[in-house]
């Protein structure tokens, strides 16, 4: 995932909601794979979340606030792939101009 000497953000904030990077060359130690376990569930329920999104939007009778709990259902798993995607290498990803 890292190479060495980088820092590998790991897929939590702190309490504070700061960033938390693991500086390591053991890419086998309890908190690299305690991180690579997080991100794993973060991606699966993500791919769930999706496919929720789908039956939901195509139900014309769901209310306002069911809509409502599933855009931030939506933000929060965004939020945790594009950590995942930026601690793998792969983001974050340049904003698209209007």
């Amino acid at each position: 995932m890292t190479t060495q000497d980088e820092l590998r953000l790991l897929p939590w904030a702190g309490p504070d909601g700061k960033s938390c990077y693991l500086s390591t060359d053991d890419q086998g130690g309890y908190v690299s794979r305690l991180a690579d376990h997080i991100e794993a569930f973060q991606l699966g329920m993500a791919s769930q979340l999706l496919e929720h999104s789908s039956q939901v939007l195509d139900d014309e009778t769901e209310d306002l606030e069911e809509l409502h709990l599933l855009a931030a259902k939506l933000t929060s798993a965004l939020r945790d792939v594009l950590r995942v995607a930026t601690s793998r290498g792969r983001g974050p990803v340049a904003r698209a101009r209007p």
